[in-house]
């Protein structure tokens, strides 16, 4: 399967709502998304670091 914005913004919803104490709508998604793939150019977020990808999305924590 091609990894697309498609398949990283599904990434990010499923690691922000895994363990239920979150949404996505706590979260930029797309601000994570973008960011992500910037500094990791790729799409496949399952490659990236998982300190690395939390830092990003805490970035992104809408208040």
């Amino acid at each position: 399967m091609p990894h697309t914005v498609e398949t990283a913004t599904a990434y990010v919803i499923a690691a922000l709502e895994a363990k239920g104490t979150a949404t996505r709508e706590d979260f930029d998604v797309p601000g994570i998304v973008t960011t992500t793939h910037g500094l990791t150019q790729t799409w496949d977020f399952r490659a990236v670091d998982t300190r690395r990808f939390w830092g990003i999305a805490a970035t992104f924590l809408r208040a």
